[in-house]
């Protein structure tokens, strides 16, 4: 329940209001616990807007994020685990539009305790009730077009009653076991505790990066030559965590092709390209490069390539030119037109930089392993990046992507997994099917002008997850059947904890369909995916939330919508099917 100031007027000494008017009184669980306690954030928009200053008591400094970004967060860090019974959130001019708030016990797993997507800025005062050591304000839209600001962010409560409030001990022994060029491998003495461990927290150079159920971790995608600081903390199922370890300091090795390769000129990208070797980073130079940019160069699992650059390094390919072979592939004189091509070049990532104007934005074919953090592609003929060929175990996050389709609406697709069966004899290199299996969609801003579907999963790929992201509607074509954010054909996907809206001008049927094509050999398409936690704004356009278009055809492995999903603005409903609790 949100609180509102309620005025109040006295006439001759008198008071004469119904009780009902009054704002909630704080109950005695009501306890400010979050003044002075350690807060982090997704960003900051500069030097003296750190989220410290939202817990300071003082409601002339703040925390603000960057600006004109959507996710971001604020989150702070109790201590200890706490049963949490109020929020008060104080904007500043830059508040959020659609947020949550979340609970955790680790940090890691969230549980929302409020939700909405009404926000008016000014003073959210709001009832909860949840348990965690950590609490945070999860943006997803914006109310300006500024960032995220909050003068204070204060959380009520008590710690948790009755259970367990021992941390466990500070892991001992923290010792390397192993470098490679781009990876750490780590081991520590167990933790005890009074309850049982549950696990582990490591932390490079003060930053969190990853967790274990065991004592050890290997930490992977470090530059060559580099010396890094571990520390570890234990947690346990309450949510009390150790201190930390003694730091170690471990410097990975020299990379087998030099550890980077820095580049200015389009014909310095297409030689660092051709030539790049396992473990190198190839660094991009601010400016724009024009040409045809391909490789088949293969990082390795223990040393991936690395292309990366600031988002004002941009790849354009004026392309295609020369005569296309019946399937693509690079040589014989052709230019795919393609902004980036990694073909047959597996284990690389791909980081913060631009590629705009060209056939196809980024292109991955027989390149599994590939992670694609924080680029920008916009203004594409077509699709703006397809993981094709059998390109599996990649991942896309932090990135966005607009403006696609703009010579072939249907297929202007954001990000495309795998092939529609009618081209696996191109692209069908796993048993004649294109196993683009288990590509991950997370936390990306999609669209808007994105012409064809946000997210278009192909038959016969498997298990991938799409979590986090932000579709925008506006501008979908219809053409081919491009009326949904994500239209899923695939097996076994997770969708969760997306937020979608539709404005016109476009064409909009539903947010998330499902489609069951024959193929041959046969897979049970379009079947045993689990949609939960979405947030759906159809624009008083659409029809459902979530459209499942056969419940026969997936009998034996049906699609589950939670009854967590939420939608507004729908013409008929959330789903055409039972919704799971």
């Amino acid at each position: 329940m949100r609180r509102r100031k309620v005025g109040l007027l006295v006439l001759a000494g008198c008071l004469s209001v119904p009780l009902t008017l009054l704002p909630q009184q704080a109950t005695a669980a009501d306890t400010l616990v979050s003044v002075g306690r350690p807060a982090t954030a997704s960003s900051i928009e500069a030097s003296g807007f750190e989220p410290a200053r939202g817990v300071d008591a003082n409601t002339g400094t703040r925390w603000a994020s960057a600006e004109g970004v959507d996710p971001q967060w604020m989150r702070i860090d109790l201590g200890s685990s706490h049963t949490v019974s109020r929020v008060k959130l104080n904007w500043e001019a830059a508040y959020a539009r659609t947020y949550k708030i979340q609970t955790s016990h680790d940090g890691t797993t969230w549980t929302d305790v409020h939700s909405t997507s009404t926000g008016d800025g000014a003073i959210d005062d709001l009832t909860v009730s949840g348990t965690g050591r950590y609490v945070r304000m999860y943006g997803t839209a914006r109310g300006t077009t500024y960032g995220y600001s909050l003068w204070e962010f204060e959380v009520y409560g008590a710690p948790s009653s009755g259970g367990d409030t021992t941390a466990p001990s500070v892991p001992g022994g923290l010792r390397s076991t192993g470098t490679s060029a781009s990876t750490v491998s780590l081991a520590w003495n167990a933790s005890t505790d009074n309850v049982g461990v549950t696990g582990y927290d490591v932390y490079r150079n003060g930053a969190l990066v990853g967790t274990a159920t065991s004592a050890s971790y290997t930490d992977s995608g470090l530059a060559a030559s580099t010396s890094y600081s571990y520390t570890v903390k234990a947690r346990d199922a309450a949510g009390n965590v150790s201190g930390a370890s003694t730091a170690l300091s471990v410097t990975t090795q020299a990379g087998s092709g030099g550890q980077i390769v820095d580049v200015s000129t389009a014909a310095q990208l297409q030689n660092a390209l051709a030539q790049a070797l396992p473990g190198q980073t190839i660094r991009l130079a601010a400016g724009e490069y024009r040409g045809s940019f391909v490789t088949q160069k293969a990082g390795t699992a223990s040393a991936p390539i690395t292309l990366t650059g600031p988002a004002n390094a941009v790849l354009v390919n004026d392309g295609p030119s020369g005569t296309a072979p019946s399937c693509p592939a690079p040589g014989g004189g052709w230019d795919s037109g393609y902004g980036l091509w990694l073909y047959g070049a597996p284990y690389w990532k791909l980081s913060g930089f631009t590629v705009k104007e060209s056939k196809k934005g980024v292109v991955l074919d027989n390149a599994h392993h590939v992670t694609i953090d924080g680029l920008y592609v916009h203004h594409v003929d077509e699709e703006a990046v397809h993981f094709r060929r059998s390109s599996a175990d990649g991942v896309i996050r932090n990135s966005t992507l607009t403006h696609t389709g703009l010579v072939q609406p249907g297929y202007g697709e954001a990000v495309y997994i795998g092939s529609a069966g009618s081209n696996w004899g191109c692209h069908g290199n796993s048993g004649g099917v294109d196993r683009s299996d288990r590509v991950q969609v997370l936390d990306n801003k999609l669209g808007p002008n994105v012409a064809a579907e946000h997210i278009d999963i192909k038959e016969g790929t498997a298990n991938g997850v799409v979590r986090g992201n932000t579709f925008d509607g506006t501008g979908l074509s219809g053409q081919n059947s491009a009326d949904s954010w994500v239209d899923v054909k695939g097996i076994g996907y997770l969708i969760e904890h997306n937020t979608g809206t539709f404005t016109s001008p476009g064409t909009f049927a539903n947010g998330y369909e499902t489609h069951n094509p024959s193929t041959s050999p046969a897979f049970q398409n379009g079947c045993g995916n689990v949609w939960r936690g979405n947030t759906s704004h159809l624009g008083g356009v659409g029809a459902y939330a979530i459209k499942i278009t056969s419940t026969s055809a997936c009998s034996g492995n049906p699609n589950v919508v939670h009854s967590s999903n939420t939608v507004t603005g729908a013409t008929t409903g959330l789903t055409n099917i039972p919704v799971t609790p």
